[in-house]
């Protein structure tokens, strides 16, 4: 059975929490090259545009749950955290700053160069 590509989004919002990332996207995709063939139009810089289209919410996101803070992100993600802030950069994020400036004053200095010190 050939799913409506008319219906295909509302296919997995409902089972969201049951579906992988991956079936999303593959599902995504399918209907994106089903619409390429019907409009009979070429792709280009498809790879880059995928890869833009999930790496910027996942920036997003990893920011806005760690407050902004840009170390406790890229370790997270497991990038650097020089390419954290070129990623922010080119997709022009704004990362929480005055989240981090409220979490720091009540932090004592000593913790924070204990757990800067682990997880570096």
């Amino acid at each position: 059975m050939t799913p409506n590509l008319n219906s295909s989004e509302n296919l997995f919002v409902a089972n969201l929490q049951q579906v992988s990332l991956e079936k999303l996207v593959k599902s995504k995709l399918e209907v994106l090259f089903q619409q390429q063939k019907e409009a009979q139009v070429e792709l280009s810089g498809l790879y880059n545009i995928v890869l833009e289209q999930v790496e910027k919410p996942l920036i997003e996101l990893s920011l806005k749950a760690f407050n902004g803070n840009q170390v406790k992100t890229a370790i997270m993600l497991g990038i650097n955290r020089n390419t954290l802030k070129k990623k922010i950069d080119n997709y022009k994020l704004k990362p929480k700053k005055g989240a981090q400036a409220q979490v720091a004053p009540t932090a004592p200095t000593t913790t924070t160069l204990e757990s800067s010190t682990v997880l570096a």
